[in-house]
């Protein structure tokens, strides 16, 4: 489904050779049932090495996201995560648009309790850029950890 961000009928990347998607608007993101979806837990996905191109030199960008996620009836399949998040190795964007667009297409597939994501991003023109977005509040009694990401200090 190459342009949509509906996720397909069925679950068919995992299992799969798939290729890179080109870009993260052609990048399928799919979605399981999730087992416990009466029980409230928090789910989290970690990518210590996330790259995007700076939008205006074309230079590489590098992040460490960190997702978590309360779900409802969905959990995201995480073969299709990496291939997404992998799909902005090649897209320029700045810091801001990169973090935002990925929580809410995250949020626009799940439709989950809750949702955030943290973007560290190490430094750009020595400047580094933290950027945080979330859906809402977390639901009270779920357990929801520091993201354990330590400010940027350089040599310090």
């Amino acid at each position: 489904m190459a342009g949509s961000n509906k996720p397909p009928p069925a679950v068919y990347q995992l299992g799969r050779h798939v290729g890179m998607p080109d870009a993260p608007e052609t990048a399928v993101l799919e979605r399981v049932a999730n087992p416990h979806c009466d029980t409230l837990y928090t789910a989290r996905f970690t990518a210590p090495e996330f790259t995007s191109l700076c939008p205006v030199t074309g230079q590489p960008d590098f992040a460490h996201l960190v997702i978590d996620y309360v779900p409802k009836a969905w959990l995201v399949e995480s073969k299709s995560l990496k291939l997404y998040l992998s799909s902005f190795r090649n897209h320029g964007a700045f810091h801001e648009d990169c973090t935002v667009a990925i929580g809410k297409r995250l949020a626009d597939l799940l439709h989950p309790h809750f949702l955030r994501i943290g973007g560290y991003w190490y430094p750009r023109g020595g400047i580094p850029i933290d950027v945080f977005w979330q859906t809402g509040t977390c639901p009270e009694g779920v357990w929801l950890p520091d993201q354990g990401v330590q400010p940027y200090r350089g040599r310090g």
